[in-house]
């Protein structure tokens, strides 16, 4: 039976593909006696063996996806699988009380967890526990003789279907495979549908009923492009959708003609089209894209792919990569961007009730400032091969920004006098707290250059949680509210004469582009693969009648309101 439902558009493009459900299974089983100990202890050894095979194949998926680093979570589960005494003492726990492989381990692992979470002054032997739950979830599995999905292993065509994706999942993700990706939960501007976009997957997100309408196997179409889903198609419906996907594709093709072109309005103006990135291994979709810069290089990957602190040489390599390959062209790094939502196993962080709005990003380099001069030495260092700028990010005083260009001038001027060549850096902020888009006309004066990074921007002005779906309609882009104060802070830099940027997920936004390019923001950083349609939307525009429209829809009232006019105008 057909069906119909919808979510958030959240990476374009159409898939068509057979659903694989990243939902865990039903694990739960019966205490059972046995007769047979050897029979069951060999099923038991059948389950480890055939564990063992899973760990092995992801971890050697992960490698290849994410790094070395983050792939050694997966030795760690081998190791648990391979440990004698663990095995050993399930094994005898089967001989003695004569239960069944499922009950034994249940018993056995218990005890382990409750151990290892008992050390509570050891973060290291803590992080054990985890690593046996998950074990013991794969080896129950097999006992039961259920799949364990995962994203690593697909190796068809699917329509991936989650309740929600975590970053490392969607970072498994194979794009030969994973056509699409629909999940009941999540927003645009979460990380896992920024990565769907970085990957070029098709995805819709938010639809609260994917899980529960559909079943493994089912055919589903995904259209990225408006948020629709259908389920099991007639024959009609799928031709239709089939000959849309080869339109799409079609008019990407189109689009690619414009990658070595300049990104200009209709009326000849320039503007630069960049690229966010969280990695060097990000770089071939910016080139293939045809980017003018990085407006985003979101640096805290590199600590959250690592299992210690990257060392000085460490970052300046991985910088130094990105400067080398844009050959010139400008590389906005944000410095450190640790806390909120984004965590590393081993640096503690204190907990707090709301770590949103509490020790993060430019709060913690300023605090533990041996890591943030660490990373300032790395870039500076990086400078040289190429054009660099430092952001600070999370900035709500002129104070922070005075603090951290002090410590960046004096790594600078120890490096300089040590004989180390420097590139000409230039130092800006992020504006992405509502007091420092209030106060840009003062921050303008000392500044390079300002960057607007809307996700956080409008997630505080609102004061509504992206992640949360019950506050999720008050995730606004075009309020006017978010546009007047983006619009205060591109004035304030131009008055001083300073470059503003945008490298929020609204800046390749098609309804947010005619607005910005109104207002005269000099630089829009996206996902790479968002950049050519941009360029070519660019391409329709005019400035002098944007900048009209723009006026218009900072006197209306309500984000609705200013769809409607945009859509009216340019779409």
């Amino acid at each position: 039976m057909t069906k119909k439902f919808s979510g958030i558009a959240a990476s374009n493009g159409i898939a068509i593909a057979k659903a694989y459900l990243l939902v865990d299974p039903d694990l739960s089983f019966d205490n059972v006696a046995i007769n047979d100990v050897t029979a069951e202890q060999a099923r038991f050894d059948q389950a480890i063996a055939a564990s063992s095979e899973d760990v092995t194949a992801i971890k050697e998926k992960a490698a290849k996806s994410l790094g070395d680093a983050e792939a050694q979570v997966f030795e760690a589960h081998l190791m648990v699988l391979a440990d004698p005494e663990m095995s050993g003492a399930i094994k005898q726990k089967i001989a003695d009380d004569k239960i069944n492989a499922e009950q034994a381990l249940k018993e056995v692992t218990d005890n382990y967890i409750s151990m290892f979470e008992a050390m509570t002054d050891n973060a290291y032997m803590q992080e054990r526990a985890a690593d046996v739950r998950d074990v013991t979830k794969r080896i129950l599995s097999h006992l039961l003789n259920v799949n364990l999905p995962n994203p690593a292993l697909i190796n068809q065509p699917v329509v991936l279907i989650a309740k929600d994706l975590t970053p490392s999942d969607t970072a498994q993700l194979d794009r030969q495979f994973v056509q699409g990706i629909l999940t009941d939960l999540g927003g645009r501007t979460a990380h896992a549908s920024i990565m769907a976009r970085t990957l070029e997957i098709p995805a819709i997100v938010g639809s609260d009923v994917a899980t529960s309408e559909v079943c493994e196997g089912d055919m589903v179409i995904v259209n990225g492009l408006t948020g629709d889903v259908i389920v099991n198609p007639d024959d009609q419906t799928l031709a239709d959708y089939q000959q849309k996907a080869a339109d799409y594709e079609a008019q990407r093709a189109e689009w690619s003609k414009l990658k070595d072109e300049p990104s200009v309005s209709a009326d000849g103006q320039h503007f630069v089209v960049g690229a966010n990135i969280g990695a060097p291994k990000d770089m071939d979709a910016v080139l293939e894209n045809g980017a003018e810069g990085i407006g985003l290089y979101r640096t805290e990957f590199l600590y959250m792919e690592s299992d210690h602190l990257p060392t000085e040489d460490e970052q300046f390599e991985a910088y130094k990569t990105v400067v080398e390959k844009m050959a010139g062209k400008p590389v906005t790094v944000r410095t450190m961007d640790i806390g909120g939502d984004k965590h590393l196993d081993y640096w503690t962080l204190p907990q707090e009730e709301n770590p949103f709005l509490g020790y993060r990003a430019i709060r913690i380099s300023l605090d533990q400032d041996e890591i943030f001069r660490t990373q300032l030495r790395a870039l500076i260092r990086a400078s040289v091969y190429g054009e660099l700028w430092i952001m600070f990010p999370m900035i709500a005083t002129l104070a922070e920004f005075r603090a951290a260009r002090q410590i960046y001038l004096e790594e600078r001027q120890k490096l300089e006098s040590q004989g180390t060549q420097v590139g000409d850096i230039k130092l800006g902020i992020m504006v992405e707290i509502p007091a420092a888009a209030m106060l840009a006309d003062k921050f303008a004066k000392e500044v390079d250059f300002f960057s607007i990074g809307t996700n956080d921007l409008i997630g505080y002005t609102m004061a509504a949680d992206r992640g949360n779906d019950r506050v999720s309609y008050l995730y606004q882009p075009y309020n006017p509210s978010i546009l007047r104060l983006i619009n205060q802070v591109i004035q304030a830099a131009h008055q001083e004469g300073k470059f503003v940027a945008m490298c929020g997920e609204m800046a390749g936004d098609p309804i947010a582009v005619p607005l910005l390019l109104g207002m005269g923001l000099d630089e829009f950083s996206m996902s790479a693969p968002s950049i050519l349609q941009t360029r070519s939307l660019m391409k329709t525009l005019d400035t002098k009648a944007m900048a009209t429209l723009a006026q218009k829809a900072l006197d209306l009232e309500t984000n609705d309101e200013v769809v409607a006019l945009v859509k009216n105008a340019v779409h």
